[in-house]
């Protein structure tokens, strides 16, 4: 079985295509003058030194650096981001909010602006950050991060969804929860916009929540345009993995009723050990990338880290199981570290979350909320790690062949609604078709980039 569903290549095509020639224009002297005076403008210092500090998946940085010190701008990529006012609005918000209520170590924000306000590129976000080189000593940032999500589990909200700020004391949950799954079926899983919550819902309970995002497992199926089946059972398959795993959901099989009205707890989807920076003697001096946070069902935040192994399951060498087999053994540790902080913690009433990460791992719950966060993982992690939990041992040990042993818990109109999408997806695949709804930055760009090909053609 395949360890992830593909992405829609020619949807992957153009975001990157669109991505790479927005990138190059910071090349251009022209461009980055403007924007390093806007910085000066903010802040400033001794000796300024501008420079392209780096370029990640979603944003690129540049960097006004000091004798001591140095600011940062930050500006969403046309083409990798399809949210980009709303997710810097999250972003924003919720680092303010992390600084004025937690000790967690973040970049100060010293302004924001919509594009329109900025310099000629998008939104930016400015930070103060501190000169540090990351090192990969990993077992000696545990106990610091151990203590980070000891401290990020210690706020408490009534609703899910990203947070919006009031004033300058006050935050709430105002936002649907913008995560990096749903920009990422939209980018590369062509799912419409219009399919996801919109922009001003949230979610009172953990189960509604839940189902939605099982729903949405659903519908990228459908509507993902190119590569996503292989043949006609890889796409009953995938289709039957993912009806039951939504009846789970509608019964409310996957979360805990003791948690269903909260509350709920910040979760970062970008936490890992790649956004955090470091001082030489490898104390944490920030963290940054909080553009997909938001508050969450708990079931979430007593999921243990994927990152401990750095890669994820989905790309491990060895298979799900190989990298089950590690994960277990750095779990150990990282648990006693975070024991450790607890211990430290417990004159303030810590609670043991992990204790809670513990059991998420041995129930098989952390596979669930896995599969909820990761749609392009989901297929393997579901037929490997979640059906025979639920619905019992089959004959085969296959799971390429499971599917046909879970059958008889479709009902008719489901097997109907099946063959129909099998009939569908076979026909999509005769020819390969764009089928994208990206933002009107992204689409602004996009159309630029065909024009000005199209004069070098015509000078040409």
């Amino acid at each position: 079985m395949e360890s992830q569903m593909c992405y829609d290549d020619v949807a992957w095509e153009q975001s990157d295509d669109i991505s790479d020639n927005w990138l190059s224009q910071f090349l251009d002297i022209n461009i980055k003058r403007p924007i390093a005076q806007f910085i000066l403008k903010h802040d400033s210092g001794d000796d300024p030194e501008f420079k392209i500090l780096q370029k990640g998946s979603f944003n690129i940085t540049l960097q006004m650096k000091y004798t001591y010190g140095a600011t940062n701008i930050r500006f969403p990529q046309p083409g990798a981001v399809l949210f980009p006012e709303e997710k810097v609005q999250n972003e924003v918000a919720v680092m303010r909010y992390i600084s004025d209520q937690t000790s967690v170590p973040i970049p100060f924000v010293l302004h924001s602006g919509t594009q329109k306000e900025s310099p000629p590129q998008p939104r930016p976000v400015y930070h103060d950050e501190p000169y540090c080189p990351f090192n990969d000593h990993l077992d000696k940032l545990y106990r610091q991060l151990a203590m980070v999500l000891l401290d990020l589990s210690k706020p408490q909200f009534q609703r899910i969804g990203s947070l919006s700020q009031v004033d300058d004391f006050t935050w709430k949950v105002t936002g649907r929860p913008l995560s990096m799954n749903m920009n990422e079926l939209v980018r590369l899983g062509t799912l419409p916009r219009s399919k996801l919550p919109p922009q001003f819902s949230t979610f009172q309970t953990a189960s509604s929540y839940i189902e939605y995002l099982a729903q949405l497992n659903i519908l990228h199926l459908i509507y993902q345009r190119n590569d996503a089946v292989k043949s006609a059972d890889d796409c009953r398959r995938k289709y039957v993995a993912r009806l039951l795993f939504h009846k789970l959901a509608k019964d409310k099989k996957l979360s805990q009723s003791c948690h269903e009205n909260g509350p709920f707890k910040l979760w970062c989807d970008d936490f890992r050990p790649a956004n955090i920076l470091l001082h030489d003697d490898l104390t944490i001096a920030g963290i940054v990338d909080w553009e997909f946070t938001y508050a969450a069902p708990l079931e979430f935040s007593y999921a243990p880290p994927w990152w401990l192994l750095i890669e994820k399951p989905e790309f491990w060498r060895e298979g799900l199981d190989g990298w089950t087999r590690v994960f277990e053994r750095r779990l150990e540790t990282f648990l006693a570290a975070m024991r450790h902080c607890e211990e430290m913690a417990s004159q303030q009433g810590q609670c043991r979350l992990s204790e809670k990460m513990r059991q998420s791992w041995e129930t098989g719950d952390f596979w669930v909320v896995y599969g909820l966060l990761h749609s392009f993982a989901f297929d393997a992690i579901y037929w490997q790690k979640i059906d025979r939990r639920f619905f019992g041992p089959t004959k085969t040990n296959d799971p390429n062949e499971a599917w046909k042993e879970r059958l008889y818990l479709l009902d008719q109109d489901q097997r109907r609604d099946m063959e129909r999408l099998v009939t569908s997806k076979l026909a999509e695949m005769e020819e390969r078709v764009l089928a994208w709804d990206p933002d009107e930055y992204t689409e602004n760009f996009r159309q630029q980039l065909k024009m000005a090909r199209a004069e070098k053609l015509g000078v040409d």
